[in-house]
């Protein structure tokens, strides 16, 4: 007895290592993840499964002290439940063929007929999700599916989830008993009867809750980047109108004193509105945005004449690292208006980029007449330029940048940031 008590724990715990290596295999993860399956992810899905669940059956049949390894039944009604009558009929098929080479002939139509099973259980489910909230407890279950909202059709589905897996054990051994030798069974003894049938339930449900929680993870994952796209895409299109409003001012100004200076400046402009419209990522390359940046400056010298000045120091190893898009337009907006558009001489923009290790570091400076003190403390929560940019820069980097202003009445200001270059999946976000 205390053999038999040892061999079932032991399936549990194959049991569990099997749930925790196809949860971290990534193709097999992603193929977990779908909810809908094409027919040839199902039959792809289904030779993950039999080349799991078959080797322990074959181990088994090599080295029969090795009991505990054989999943079989478990895996093809894993198989259907996961992935569909398809999936479970596949699997069911291919998993049983290590056991028809030892002769136990009766595993074929066993294995093919819980893995269908286990589809009719994916089959009577209302709510697909429904399947991965089984508990290996019934009664918690049963208790979770009707404390809120009395969930009658989850509650039906995780009863005859377990009545499913319960009969797929009662058939196993009845044709063990029945046919000796042409199937394989564990030993159901009184009193491990009530021990079996509760590890075959154990070895179904709890890869399904493992695989429950890396799918919640994955799902909050995501979530959170959508989030953090929304996000980005509601502070971008917040830039993009302060731009074109500003510019438009400049157009109409232009209209009556220079009508042929505003239709340069519509073309430009024309020009900006088309880059913009094809590019929808976060992140550009910085050569990109300092192109932008020098169209820009382009509509504001034509208001500005010879007074505004543009001058760029930038290293060409900085020219191909991505940086979130329209990040140095505001910056270069706030210069000239708040800067240099009240000095009668005008002044100089000046731009400096520099590598530091695997941060950039990127410097917006103007000559113009600088910032008072009481304004310069409640700079980053005024206006939309600073702001807006100081805030995408949070969503994108979190404490990983820094960006500082320092001003002088009368003598200009400086406006620094530094940021990491970016990770691949953070440049993914677009």
């Amino acid at each position: 007895m205390e053999r038999h008590l040892i061999t079932l724990l032991v399936k549990l715990g194959v049991a569990a290592a099997i749930s925790g290596f196809v949860i971290r295999y990534g193709p097999l993860r992603r193929m977990l993840m779908r909810e809908a399956r094409t027919l040839n992810q199902r039959l792809q899905l289904s030779m993950w499964f039999s080349g799991i669940f078959a080797s322990g059956v074959a181990i088994r049949a090599l080295v029969r002290s090795y009991e505990a390894v054989d999943l079989g039944l478990e895996g093809s009604l894993l198989a259907g439940v996961v992935g569909g009558y398809v999936t479970g009929l596949v699997s069911g098929i291919l998993i049983s063929i290590p056991a028809m080479f030892i002769h136990e002939y009766l595993s074929l139509p066993l294995f093919a007929g819980v893995g269908v099973m286990g589809g009719l259980v994916r089959d009577v489910a209302l709510d697909k999700e429904d399947i991965w909230r089984v508990s290996p407890l019934l009664d918690i279950s049963l208790f979770r599916a009707l404390r809120k909202g009395r969930d009658y059709p989850r509650a039906f589905l995780h009863s005859f989830f377990f009545g499913a897996i319960l009969l797929a054990e009662f058939l196993r051994q009845s044709l063990g008993d029945f046919f000796p030798g042409n199937i394989f069974k564990l030993d159901d003894d009184w009193p491990l009867t009530a021990a079996l049938y509760a590890t075959t339930v154990f070895a179904v449900t709890l890869p399904l809750k493992v695989w429950n929680n890396t799918r919640t993870e994955v799902k909050l994952e995501e979530q959170e980047r959508l989030l953090m796209k929304a996000r980005l895409e509601a502070l971008t299109s917040q830039i993009n109108p302060h731009f074109l409003f500003n510019t438009l001012n400049s157009v109409s100004s232009l209209i009556r004193t220079d009508p042929q200076q505003a239709r340069v400046v519509v073309l430009k402009l024309s020009r900006i509105l088309r880059r913009r419209l094809r590019n929808h990522d976060n992140f550009v390359p910085l050569r990109d945005e300092l192109e932008f940046i020098s169209d820009y400056l382009s509509i504001e010298m034509t208001r500005f004449g010879e007074k505004l000045r543009f001058v760029k120091n930038v290293d060409p190893e900085t020219l191909d690292i991505l940086v979130p898009s329209m990040l140095l337009q505001p910056l270069v907006e706030n210069c000239i208006r708040h800067g240099l558009s009240s000095k009668v001489e005008g002044g100089i923009i000046t731009i400096e980029t520099r590598r530091l290790e695997h941060r950039l570091q990127i410097v917006v400076q103007d000559d113009g007449v600088g910032i008072s003190e009481e304004k310069l403390a409640t700079l980053f929560e005024q206006g939309i330029g600073v702001s807006n940019v100081t805030e995408r820069l949070k969503v994108l980097f979190g404490n990983e940048h820094r960006i500082w202003i320092d001003s002088q009445p009368g003598r200009g200001t400086r406006i620094a940031i530094e940021i990491p270059e970016p990770e691949p999946t953070l440049a993914a976000v677009s």
